[in-house]
């Protein structure tokens, strides 16, 4: 099997096994790049070649020296644009960031490299992450892995089509509305939003509010998926809200698990969000494989008020990114993309009672959904309301159902199935739910109950088993002429 085939941890093991030395693995990743991304521009601000060959030079003399810096040694891995790599420029998708080179690793960055993993270069992202579409005036657009005249989603755009396209083994993602589930589920890949606190980040401008957007894996496979969310994971005190409740080793521990589990499908909350057509059906297809498998799949209504959520959601959403933008804003706002302005003008006059209104609102809904989880053991929702749009299309201003077509009020308004896990704080796996006559792809979130990772990540396990046929549809490689 070609190096690039191998899944992240057989190619661990096939490295440490000195099946495959770690200059060849960064060559064949490299020559993987050159081949692919020039169509599809997912991987940004790469490295020059002979510096990683070099570092693949001393992780294979550290080797025959019998060490081992750990299950990720000599891997190539590239962090998402938004995520501080020393010495790499991490750019967010701004001009205004276009020259601003960290001189620290992040937290993220400082646990990967410890186990040894090389950094290659970065994954693209929407200016600022703002919208599920991958473009900046810093790099361009990335397109969809199967269709690259499409969208790739976002912001993990970048991270899900080099996945998808085998130029990384493992990729990281962040996740606000979003932006792991809905790029994971448009290119065919899994991405998880961990529980609220799993992956501490650091630095960060706030440590005790601004909890709403989090680090997560995305991976081909969910065992390298889980064994990557361990890595990431785990206490720090630099982020007081952190989780150490896991044991040490428990991605290796993992056994899939469905049978007799009690599956609740949320669909389009009884009709309230407008689907496109084809997206629940797909989600209806992997509902099967997830009964084939064992499990009690049965429809579920929301104990909650979905568009008094939604209210809530727009407080909490345009409280915490104005925080973070207003500052690049004062620097330049007319260098800032005008979902950036509309988030930040929105932030104008709100107050402090306004703001824990909003909380004492999302307590209020914190409560409700915890009642789901006495009926249901995982909760099931689409991981988009659309298929991949055209590149070209900002974001879509309307969604055409099957009972025609519905205006949307907000440029992230398309994407409101994915904000319901994030507002709880739950774990969600984004799993593939097949494709549409296009061939496009969708997937499907699965949600667990509060700091359920591990019972979501081993229905994961089992799902996979049951959805070869899907995961085997590979993108094209591109033809040059």
């Amino acid at each position: 099997m070609a190096i690039h085939e191998l899944s992240a941890q057989a190619l661990s093991q096939a490295i440490h096994a000195r099946q495959h030395t770690c200059r060849e693995v960064m060559q064949a990743y490299l020559d993987r790049i050159g081949l692919i991304n020039p169509r599809f521009n997912a991987l940004v601000s790469l490295q020059p070649a002979d510096a990683l060959l070099r570092q693949a030079d001393e992780c294979d003399q550290a080797l025959a020296r019998g060490h081992s810096r750990g299950w990720l040694h000599g891997i190539p891995l590239a962090f998402k644009d938004l995520v501080d790599v020393a010495g790499i420029p991490t750019t967010c998708g701004s001009v205004l960031l276009r020259d601003h080179i960290p001189r620290q690793d992040a937290l993220l960055v400082q646990r990967l490299k410890a186990q040894g993993g090389l950094v290659i270069g970065k994954t693209n992202t929407p200016e600022w992450a703002l919208g599920s579409n991958t473009f900046n005036p810093v790099f361009g657009a990335t397109g969809n892995a199967y269709h690259p005249a499409h969208t790739a989603g976002g912001s993990s755009g970048g991270a899900a089509v080099a996945l998808a396209h085998r130029m990384l083994p493992l990729a990281d993602g962040s996740d606000f509305m979003g932006s792991l589930r809905n790029p994971a589920a448009w290119n065919n890949v899994f991405g998880m939003r961990p529980s609220q606190g799993r992956v501490p980040a650091f630095p960060a401008h706030d440590v005790w509010v601004n909890q709403l957007s989090t680090d997560g894996p995305m991976a081909r496979h969910v065992s390298d998926l889980a064994r990557l969310l361990e890595t990431m994971s785990g206490f720090d005190p630099r982020s007081p809200l952190s989780l150490d409740d896991l044991p040490v080793g428990w991605s290796q521990q993992l056994r899939p698990h469905a049978k007799a589990l009690r599956i609740g499908w949320l669909g389009d909350l009884n009709g309230y969000l407008p689907m496109e057509d084809g997206v629940l059906d797909a989600c209806d297809n992997g509902l099967r494989r997830l009964s084939d498998l064992g499990a009690h799949v049965e429809p579920a209504s929301p104990t909650f008020s979905p568009e008094a959520v939604w209210q809530t959601w727009l407080a909490w959403r345009r409280v915490l990114t104005a925080s973070r933008l207003a500052p690049m804003v004062a620097r330049g706002r007319e260098a800032c993309k005008a979902e950036a302005l509309w988030e930040c003008d929105q932030a104008i006059g709100m107050t402090a009672n306004d703001f824990l209104q909003a909380s004492t609102e999302r307590t209020a809904f914190y409560q409700q959904v915890l009642t789901m989880f006495d009926d249901h053991d995982v909760l099931v929702m689409p991981s988009a309301q659309v298929w991949p749009f055209a590149i070209d299309t900002r974001w879509p201003s309307v969604i055409h159902t099957a009972n025609g077509a519905v205006t949307m009020d907000t440029y992230h308004r398309w994407m409101e199935v994915v904000l319901y896990p994030s507002l709880a704080g739950l774990p969600s796996l984004n799993v593939p739910c097949g494709f549409n006559p296009q061939g496009l792809p969708m997937g499907m979130q699965l949600i667990g109950k509060p700091r359920g990772d591990l019972a979501v990540l081993a229905l994961g396990l089992a799902y996979e088993e049951a959805i070869g046929d899907w995961l085997s549809v590979r993108p094209a490689v591109p033809s040059f002429g």
